[in-house]
């Protein structure tokens, strides 16, 4: 196994590498425009957050 290469366990699981592939995974790595979205997003919320708090604590 230390060359890359897999036995399958059974012809269930042969048939899925066969047909079906193993899905290729990035990392975990989003595109930039996506990670944009989410720091924005994430971003205006937690200001928005403590903007809340400190005019609640001002305010009365």
């Amino acid at each position: 196994m230390s060359n890359g290469s897999h036995k399958p366990f059974n012809d269930v699981i042969a048939h899925k590498q066969n047909i079906e592939g193993y899905p290729k995974g990035r990392g975990g790595k989003l595109p930039l425009p996506i990670k944009i979205i989410g720091y924005v997003l994430f971003g205006s919320f937690f200001l928005m957050m403590l903007i809340g708090v400190v005019g609640n604590i001002l305010f009365n």
